[in-house]
C-alpha cells in the first residue's frame, strides 16, 4: 500500500515533509502569499496556484508551466479533480471529521485524511493517481486545513 503521509516539519511550522513508507519524498513549502507554495519531486520542480473567485481552486504547474492537474472547491463537500483528461470527483465524509473520499464507479477508491490537527498531519491513499498528482491532492487540502 502505497500510502503518503504528511507532518509538519516543526510545532509552528507551515512546511511539511510528505513520505511514503518511511522514506521522504518531498517538502511542501507554502508560499506566504495566495495560498500556493511549491516541492520538488523525483528532481521535479512543481508549483500550485490558488484561485478562482472562492479561492478554492488549485492548479499543479510543472518546472515549464504546463497544468498537469487542477482542482477546484478544495474542502468543500464535494469537489473535483481533473487530471490526464479524466474527471475526478471527491466527497467529505462529515463536518466533523476531516476526511476526503475519491469516489470512482459509485464507489470508494480512496481518501485523504487528517491523522492529527495538533501534530499537523495527514494521510493520503489515491491508488491510480501519478504520484505528483497524490502529493498534489494532499498538499491542497492541507493549505484549506490550516487556514480553518
Amino acid at each position: 500500500m502505497a500510502v503518503l503521509r504528511a507532518s509538519r516539519m516543526g510545532l509552528l511550522s507551515t512546511r511539511y515533509e510528505i513520505a511514503r513508507d518511511g522514506t521522504t519524498l518531498c517538502t511542501w513549502k507554502p508560499s506566504a502569499f495566495f495560498g500556493g507554495g511549491s516541492f520538488v519531486l523525483e528532481g521535479r520542480r512543481y508549483d500550485v496556484a490558488r484561485g478562482g473567485w472562492s479561492w478554492r481552486r488549485y492548479r499543479l504547474l510543472d518546472e515549464s508551466g504546463e497544468l498537469l492537474a487542477m482542482a477546484d472547491a478544495v474542502g468543500r463537500a464535494e469537489w473535483t479533480l481533473e487530471t490526464g483528461g479524466h474527471t475526478y470527483s471527491f466527497e467529505r465524509q462529515s463536518l466533523i471529521r476531516s476526511e476526503h473520499v475519491l469516489i470512482q464507479d459509485d464507489a470508494v477508491a480512496g481518501s485523504v485524511r487528517r491523522v492529527s490537527t495538533w501534530r499537523g498531519e495527514a494521510e493520503a491513499d489515491l491508488p491510480g493517481l501519478p504520484l505528483s498528482v497524490q502529493v498534489f491532492v494532499l498538499v491542497s487540502l492541507l493549505a484549506v486545513w490550516d487556514e480553518e
